[in-house]
């Protein structure tokens, strides 16, 4: 310990005597290892960090697959067969949540509603802290409906009453019994504020419907793996066993860690911006790496001394450790409280789609991750500079003048630099590759105006399936509000939709094409009518079929977003709601179902999707739309007249050249005289553009911030070792001058080493860049992993960097004085 305190003040003292030394190695180390430890706090909360659930590891998701090899919801008997089957799960539960208007709490609310079954919260191992769980006998078409409500919603709305026999709210139509609330916290699915029971009107009893997802939790004992192998069995079978063989009827079944499925769109992402920090770290590392050994350089004097005076090696090394170890210390001590502003900033330029973000914390995990990564670095830096300038016989320093490692120290440094270009090229290259793909991506036309487009989302209560006066009546409330919308000032067209785009897709599914003579006739229930598409599908190709989305809209809706009409027509007023029923198709479908044929005048039967078997007369083509992202190529879409078959669920879009605030006011009271108690969400079409290309954006500013920091770090690092290597080859400089040599030829002598230790790095950084970027494949766009450009001026802006690098202290060479630089010595 008296070693140790010696060292520790030798070491205070030597980094007190080189304060810019101290200052940049120290803000360096910073810099790394806060970038890195942000990062990896954003891995950890969304990746490695356990959900808020008891034995949460035992949770699962279970997915059909489809003939396609893609994963899927379940269906209803499906379900049934999986948790009726299986001994593997303690229990099984399925849920669908979807927004919807909710009122009688203190105010009307668009709030996310859950549909569960009845072992949905013993799945999570959840238990409400007021109140009681769903049984059994609430799922019953008979029993009164009731509600769970979370912890957020019963605070806000519900003034935390504590006396839930007196709270009651409207959801759809149906007047609801609140029974209990959550613990604080749980909101699963995402954004859920209330849960209420499934299939109160019976289960849809179609093997096609694919209306749930699902969970279960596995029992005592069981793996992952048995469980999969169980649930798999039991897909393959109802495939085998079952009478509807068609294209969405599943294949075969699987079970993947809740988690893991929550997060599978994120991880490639969140890994190779893991990897970018952490390549980041390492330019970091060699910096520090040349400046420990410039400063063991001019050491080497004192440390001959020492050891003639009997200082053992290890005694040096020890030394070398401690010194390194303060810098790491203090330089990570800075790393993680830069590292909690890290944090802060990247969950605010993350996309809204980024899961489990509430977990996102520099917490007990993150700081012991950064100390750990702190005494690596720590030991790496003081092991690698202890064991260079101990290498050899420090006592014969003493009669050679102690210039004998310069050279070896030098040619560590050089290679060292050399590292250094070959991991920030790899780094820069993958900031233009992706900063190339946004390019491409805001090049594409999304095939719908973005700009002076305002939406107001509302939801109107579900009517049941075969009233009709419920129906139409939605289409007069529809009808009337959009007449008022147009008498805003500045408003110049108003439309509306059930899914706007790029704000989550479309419903799709299987149509047929039909003459007016084979239209079926309307069922009286609902499994019924489920039997009927079942048969109908089984036929398909005797009537010829077709995919597409489905989407109900207005005719405003094309003329605000001023989506192209090709042919035929859009929809006016003589498409009323007693009319026969008409369709306009995108061109896309055209294309690809009456490829060279006219499909105007083909009636086709989607009623699958919204449960009306009137048949659908095809009057117009419009120009596609990317209704799932601009990256995205368009979707098949056929839209119908939302007049004709009204949703609930719908965005009214206003084209307008007016303040947004303005009209935003409004329309929320044209909306509040109507129907006080559906509740408006506004956002701007500008905004929900921008939105859908947040993913991309957070990729490119922290891999593009990463590659400027490395760039920067790399260029100092050439500039530091060129000016050593000047400042130890003075004396020698002065010589050749004074023989002859000219300014011009010492210049070409300094900048030629420096260019091949240039070179030398960019080779390896290209042939490393060629295999690491591979990488992004997943997250480029329009270019690729090899792209020409890309690499050509990646390598020029780092060539001339470090060529400027080099340059300033070739020029200082090229200026000495021989006879300065020969009476000095």
């Amino acid at each position: 310990m008296v070693g140790l305190a010696q060292d520790l003040r030798y070491a205070l003292r030597q980094l007190r005597k080189s304060p810019g030394f101290t200052a940049v190695a120290v803000i360096t180390l910073a810099l790394g290892i806060g970038a890195t430890t942000a990062i990896f706090s954003v891995v950890y909360g969304v990746l490695l960090r356990p959900l808020p659930y008891t034995d949460a590891n035992r949770i699962m998701a279970i997915f059909e697959i489809t003939p396609k090899g893609t994963l899927n919801s379940l269906a209803d008997p499906n379900f049934d067969d999986f948790r009726d089957q299986n001994r593997s799960f303690q229990k099984m539960a399925k849920y669908s949540a979807y927004m919807a208007a909710v009122s009688g709490a203190s105010q009307p609310s668009r709030s996310m509603v859950a549909h569960v079954s009845p072992d949905f919260l013993p799945v999570f191992g959840v238990h409400p802290i007021i109140g009681r769980d769903f049984a059994s006998s609430d799922g019953k078409k008979a029993s009164a409906p009731v509600a769970l409500v979370s912890y957020g919603y019963w605070k806000q709305y519900l003034g935390s009453s504590l006396d839930l026999s007196q709270l009651h709210l409207k959801i759809d139509n149906a007047d609801f019994s609140l029974i209990g609330v959550l613990p604080q916290g749980f909101q699963f699915p995402a954004d859920t504020d209330l849960w209420v029971m499934a299939d109160r009107e019976g289960e849809n009893p179609s093997r096609n419907a694919h209306n749930y997802d699902a969970v279960g939790r596995l029992r005592d004992g069981v793996t992952v793996t048995q469980a999969n192998a169980e649930i798999s069995a039991i897909g393959r079978r109802i495939h085998n066993e079952s009478s509807e063989q068609n294209d969405y009827l599943l294949k075969d079944a699987t079970v993947v860690r809740l988690q893991d499925s929550m997060t599978a769109q994120v991880r490639p992402t969140l890994l190779i911006l893991l990897g970018a920090v952490g390549f980041l770290l390492l330019v970091a590392c060699a910096n520090i790496a040349n400046l420990l050994l410039a400063q063991a350089s001019a050491r080497e004097r004192e440390l001959a001394i020492r050891s003639a005076l009997g200082a053992a090696r290890g005694r040096l090394l020890r030394q070398f450790l401690t010194e390194t170890s303060l810098l790491a210390l203090v330089g990570g001590g800075l790393g993680v409280m830069g590292a909690y502003w890290g944090a802060s900033a990247l969950l605010a330029v993350a996309p809204p789609s980024l899961p489990l973000s509430g977990s996102v914390s520099v917490n007990i995990p993150v700081l012991v991750f950064a100390f750990l990564l702190s005494s690596a670095v720590a030991v790496g830096l003081g092991a690698f500079t202890a064991v260079r300038a101990t290498s050899d016989n420090l006592r014969d320093e003493l009669g050679e003048g102690g210039r004998s490692q310069a050279g070896s120290h030098m040619r560590i440094g050089r290679g060292i630099v050399a590292g250094q270009i070959a991991i920030t090229l790899v780094l820069v290259i993958g900031a233009g590759l992706l900063g190339r793909s946004l390019m491409k991506v805001l090049k594409v036309d999304p095939g719908f105006r973005v700009d002076k487009i305002v939406t107001m989302d509302i939801s109107l209560p579900w009517p049941d399936w075969k009233d009709s006066k419920a129906k139409a009546a939605e289409g007069a409330f529809f009808s009337n509000l959009i007449e008022r919308l147009k008498q805003i000032p500045g408003v110049r067209r108003v439309g509306a939709t059930s899914g706007v785009p790029l704000a989550g897709g479309l419903p799709d599914g299987m149509f047929l094409l039909m003459k007016p003579d084979e239209a079926p006739r309307t069922p009286d229930s609902l499994q019924a009518l489920s039997r009927l598409f079942d048969n109908l599908f089984n036929q398909k190709e005797r009537f010829g079929y077709g995919e597409a989305d489905f989407c109900a809209v207005t005719q405003g809706y094309f003329q605000s977003l001023g989506i192209p009409l090709l042919r035929g027509r859009i929809f006016d007023e003589s498409d009323g709601p007693d009319a026969p029923h008409v369709t306009v198709i995108s061109d896309s479908l055209a294309r690809q179902r009456w490829p060279g044929q006219d499909p105007i005048g083909h009636t086709i039967e989607f009623g699958n999707i919204d449960g009306d078997l009137r048949l659908l007369t095809i009057v117009g083509i419009v120009g596609d739309v990317h209704e799932n992202g601009v990256e995205a190529a368009p979707r098949p879409t056929v839209y119908v007249n939302l007049f004709q078959r009204p949703l609930p669920a719908v965005t009214v879009t206003m084209l307008t050249d007016a303040n947004t605030q303005l009209v935003t006011s409004a329309a929320r009271e044209i909306l509040h005289e109507l129907n006080p108690e559906i509740p408006p969400t506004f956002r701007t079409l500008s905004k929900i553009y921008s939105t859908s290309l947040g993913a991309r954006r957070f990729n490119l500013i922290l891999i593009g911030f990463f590659g400027m920091v490395a760039l920067l770090l790399a260029t100092v690092g050439v500039f530091g070792v060129m000016a050593y290597s000047v400042s130890r080859r003075t004396r020698e400089i002065g010589v050749r001058v004074a023989l002859g040599a000219r300014s011009q030829d010492v210049l070409t002598m300094v900048l030629g080493q420096g260019l091949r230790t240039i070179l030398i790095g960019i080779g390896i950084g290209f042939a490393g860049s060629l295999a690491i970027t591979r990488t992004l494949r997943s997250l480029l766009f329009g270019v690729t992993a090899t792209d020409p450009v890309t690499f050509v001026v990646v390598i020029m802006l780092l060539v001339t960097a470090a060529l400027l690098a080099c340059y300033i202290p070739a020029r200082r060479a090229a200026k000495v004085d021989p006879m300065v630089v020969l009476r000095y010595e």
